[in-house]
């Protein structure tokens, strides 16, 4: 990743930004950090966007913070305050104002291994230790991390980011502007085989793995090849670590998929849909557009576009919560039946 300053802004300079209005303290105020109220200095930018945190904002140090119009004249010892409607999006919005990257340097460095035919654009970057296989296409932009591992034939667009230790195998190929973090494995074979001569026998995988536009893959993340069909992400999808999509998976646009999922081979998620951490999708079920699907949830149908589910097996939530409560009743109920049965032993 590429290091970073730290750049100093005027309570001024924070207002203009981001929009806001300075309703009390020196507008001179500098400060040239980020931190949460409980934690923040008289150089640090906080925020409160939630009337539970004002105990904490009574005791802050901080020296600017960010406030709702309901919050701006919370009791408390921050003095320097910029009201806005939405601090934490103000905050975001900040961030690469007072933390700066540091200028991009393409190139490729001596160590990296170059294969026959490989189109490097250049103004693209290519790390120590970084492998490109033959023919490898890598568009304008990119920056291909330390010890990056390009199997043959793989393309990756423009303004991508693929960090240490990531591997595309050949068949993948990357859109514009996706970031990949360290050690996913983009376009591994599936798990697919078939019982023959008392032996486990491997199905060739032959289909392609595509990932779109804007997308951004978490670290660790596998994400298989297709068997005859492909594997497929679109744009503008996000991917959590350690997020598992099996092969001829199909993934649409601005999917959320959270920390440790598991979709099992040829299901696929429509459009907007969130799918939260730990849930586990089994193979060739639908997850309808805008659906959500609750956390440690386990899937073995279709979920109705629009829907929110949760359990094991997964239901519509309303369902699952009552069939919870119904269980957690239960207890209750035994014991009064072992007292009853026991009385009546008597």
């Amino acid at each position: 990743m590429a290091s970073l300053t730290r750049a100093s802004l005027t309570a001024a300079e924070v207002a203009a930004a981001v929009g806001g209005t300075l309703v009390a303290g020196d507008a001179d105020t500098r400060v040239s950090a980020v931190a949460p109220l409980d934690r923040a200095g008289p150089d640090d930018l906080s925020f409160i966007a939630h009337g539970k945190y004002a105990d904490m904002f009574a005791t802050s140090q901080a020296g600017v913070v960010l406030c709702t119009p309901e919050l701006a004249e919370t009791p408390g010892r921050p003095s320097v305050r910029i009201v806005v409607a939405k601090p934490h999006d103000a905050l975001v919005a900040l961030l690469p104002r007072i933390y700066v990257a540091s200028p991009f340097e393409p190139g490729v460095h001596p160590t990296a291994v170059i294969g026959a035919g490989s189109a490097i654009d250049a103004s693209a970057r290519v790390d120590a230790y970084a492998v490109i296989g033959a023919g490898v296409s890598i568009g304008p932009r990119t920056w291909i991390g330390p010890h990056v591992v390009l199997d043959d034939g793989v393309t990756v667009g423009e303004d991508c980011r693929l960090f240490s230790h990531v591997t595309l195998y050949t068949g993948a190929s990357v859109g514009k502007r996706t970031v990949i973090h360290a050690g996913s494995r983009i376009g591994s074979d599936g798990y697919g085989f078939v019982y023959q001569n008392g032996a486990h026998r491997k199905i060739p995988h032959v289909g392609r793995c595509i990932i779109g536009n804007d997308i951004e893959i978490g670290a660790n993340c596998t994400i298989d090849r297709g068997s005859i069909d492909d594997t497929t992400i679109g744009d503008g999808t996000k991917l959590d670590n350690l997020v598992h999509l099996a092969h001829n998976v199909r993934v649409g646009r601005l999917v959320l998929i959270l920390a440790q999922v598991g979709v099992a081979g040829s299901s696929k998620i429509e459009d907007g849909a969130i799918i939260a951490g730990q849930v586990g999708i089994a193979g060739h079920h639908t997850i309808g557009k805008g659906a959500t699907v609750a956390a440690r949830s386990a899937v073995f149908g279709n979920v109705p576009a629009g829907e929110t589910w949760s359990g094991h097996p997964a239901r519509p939530h309303r369902e699952a919560l009552k069939a919870y409560a119904a269980l957690y009743r239960l207890s209750g109920m035994m014991k009064r039946l072992e007292k009853l049965l026991g009385r009546d032993a008597e």
